[in-house]
């Protein structure tokens, strides 16, 4: 196990940033209550995170603990000059998501487990949608790699880039967004559900561009 990064948090953390990032420091150096204490704090989160790509539960459950045996392991490279906690985590738990569906031979098929209008704004990991076609936050997810996405990402306000990157690239629930960005819930909703549909109708001209160009 590598030796624990001993850098202070920086200073407008959160409380919960700042018990993450101590619990990982304690789990390098093999504290195994420390460990517990992550996983309750961030489990529920990162098991969401992984929901949103591998939608079978059996997998995503394996996949869960996976995740935190690389962290157990991995803890003393941790960073906290570099990125917060939770972020670090949330990367864990998407390359898992992720190499799971590769490995599988399939595409992800994401969607987003904030509801745009829910007051409370905790994930719901059992958020289905009932339109068949995908709204604006699966175009998004699912042109994550593309470089169209970085062409749309343009096009919107800088406010609204940084929400929708910390939304559905960092895995942050609006109301985490909202305390990172010291901004009031209901602004960064504003940001985000305009952000998306900016970002939908950008994609989807560029899916009818691709398409004509194809026949």
């Amino acid at each position: 196990m590598n030796p624990p990064n001993t850098a202070t948090p920086p200073q407008d953390w959160t409380q919960r940033s700042r018990d993450l990032a101590h619990w990982l420091s304690r789990c390098a150096l093999g504290d195994r209550a420390a460990f517990k204490q992550l996983y309750d704090g961030s489990s529920g989160h990162l098991y969401a995170v992984i929901l949103r790509i591998q939608r079978d539960r059996s997998l995503a459950e394996d996949l869960l603990q996976e995740v935190y045996v690389n962290a157990w392991k991995s803890a003393g490279s941790f960073d906290a000059q570099r990125a917060q906690p939770l972020t670090w985590l949330t990367h864990i738990a998407r390359n898992k998501a992720i190499d799971s569906l590769r490995r599988a031979q399939s595409q992800p098929r994401l969607e987003s487990i904030h509801p745009l209008d829910d007051d409370d704004d905790r994930p719901d990991a059992d958020q289905r949608l009932v339109d068949d076609a995908p709204g604006p936050a699966a175009l998004l997810e699912r042109a994550s790699d593309a470089r169209q996405l970085g062409h749309c990402m343009e096009g919107l306000t800088a406010q609204q880039r940084q929400s929708v990157a910390l939304a559905f690239f960092d895995g942050l629930s609006h109301a985490e967004v909202a305390d990172q960005l010291r901004q009031p819930l209901g602004t960064v909703k504003s940001w985000v559900r305009r952000a998306l549909m900016t970002l939908k109708s950008c994609l989807e001209r560029a899916a009818r561009g691709d398409s004509a160009l194809g026949t």
